[in-house]
């Protein structure tokens, strides 16, 4: 317990002194990669390797195009997918990876914008850099001081400081998140009313002067439960639920209209309202379904099924 202890304290205090760290150069590295035209390529050796992949994947998922290049396979082809309007970030903690020379020798015979992110500010990555990102000299969490531990901790939090700082100046939203994340507990928390509601030719409407033959046939064919009731301009001003048909059924209900059984100002919902949202208003006020409209008028119609569906729970 007290080895896991002085790990996770020494790592955090590392990332203190990072911050306080911060320079000119942060600015400096992201106002070029806001300024490319390309992708951003992050590639690293090792154990920076495998930061760097974290780094690429968090830009790639927060507005920043970017993707990770071995550059052990970048000497053998890989090279080809470096853009000349892309830039790279390369890591390496010693700032003397071997594997990255071929790398750094490309972005400077094509003019390639190139961020190294490393230790040792007298380093040969932090010499050929645009802009060096230099690591506080903070001591490694291993009591050898050898396996990377601090060190690739301030990398991987240096990588999401920037995607973040990116993040912001391009004004992601959280509508921009959810079209990265479709899949997962986090693509389904922000999805829309509007993703998943029915709507078009499986609305189910009436006018208010409808025969109620009509009305049933409309609940029947489009299966859920209830017919929104609109009036001459289109506007929805009443609902009529299966239930209402139940309990109004006499043998002349069939030539009654559809104004005669409704119930007034149905429940209804914004179109960008979340998913959680509709389900919460339908749990609290007891209901299955809820309009969908825009000025009064009705665009569709959720389900509370369509919300568990969609893992809204």
């Amino acid at each position: 317990m007290a080895c896991a202890v002085r790990v996770l304290r020494t790592e955090a205090e590392a990332l203190v002194t990072l911050a306080d760290s911060l320079d000119g150069a942060f600015i400096r590295a992201l106002d070029l990669l806001h300024g490319i035209e390309g992708r951003v390529v992050v590639s690293g050796m090792g154990k920076s390797g495998h930061v760097a992949r974290k780094i690429a994947a968090t830009m790639a998922s927060t507005g920043t195009p970017a993707f990770f290049v071995h550059p052990g396979e970048a000497s053998h082809g890989d090279l080809g997918m470096i853009a000349r309007i892309d830039a790279v970030i390369a890591l390496s903690n010693s700032g003397e990876t071997h594997e990255l020379a071929d790398i750094i020798a490309y972005t400077r015979r094509f003019g390639i914008p190139l961020i190294g992110m490393t230790r040792k500010a007298a380093s040969s990555l932090a010499e050929q850099s645009d802009v060096a990102l230099i690591l506080p000299p903070v001591p490694e969490a291993c009591p050898l001081g050898l396996a990377p531990t601090t060190s690739t901790t301030m990398m991987l939090a240096l990588g999401d400081a920037l995607a973040v700082a990116l993040l912001e100046r391009r004004g992601f939203s959280a509508a921009d998140f959810r079209e990265f994340h479709p899949g997962g507990q986090l693509g389904r928390a922000l999805l829309k009313v509007t993703d998943i509601m029915h709507a078009g030719a499986d609305l189910p409407l009436c006018r208010l002067d409808s025969p109620l033959s009509d009305v049933i046939f409309e609940m029947t064919a489009k299966r859920l439960g209830c017919v929104g009731v609109t009036d001459e301009a289109g506007a929805l001003v009443g609902i009529i639920t299966d239930g209402d048909v139940r309990r109004h059924l006499t043998p002349e209900l069939l030539a009654e209209r559809a104004d005669s059984i409704m119930s007034p100002r149905p429940k209804t919902i914004r179109p960008k309202a979340l998913i959680v949202e509709a389900l919460r208003e339908m749990n609290e006020k007891k209901i299955t379904t809820l309009f969908v409209i825009e000025a009064d008028r009705p665009l569709g119609i959720v389900h509370i099924h369509d919300c568990l569906r969609a893992g809204a729970a």
